[in-house]
């Protein structure tokens, strides 16, 4: 578990040294897999209508309620890996 969450930790340090930004989509999956490994389930209301970004980064971690969160860490961690070539 240590070692899970430590290659987690080093994988949201690189994927700000990305050279390239990724699209809107792989950076939804991006924030949804990272709050999923990091608090769990999503929690607390949804953002408002016209909150555009937010209701997308809520909607994001929405679809994958129940997910576990090492579950999540490492597909985090595999994405950041690809991404990065």
């Amino acid at each position: 578990m240590a070692d899970l969450k430590a290659k987690f930790e080093q994988a949201s340090d690189d994927v700000k040294k990305l050279s390239d930004r990724p699209d809107n989509d792989t950076l939804l999956k991006l924030y949804a897999l990272y709050k999923q490994g990091s608090d769990g389930d999503v929690a607390g209301p949804k953002p408002g209508f016209f909150d555009f970004v937010g209701t997308a980064k809520y909607e994001a971690w929405t679809k994958l309620k129940g997910m576990k969160s090492d579950d999540a860490m490492q597909k985090y961690i595999d994405l950041v890996k690809k991404l990065r070539g």
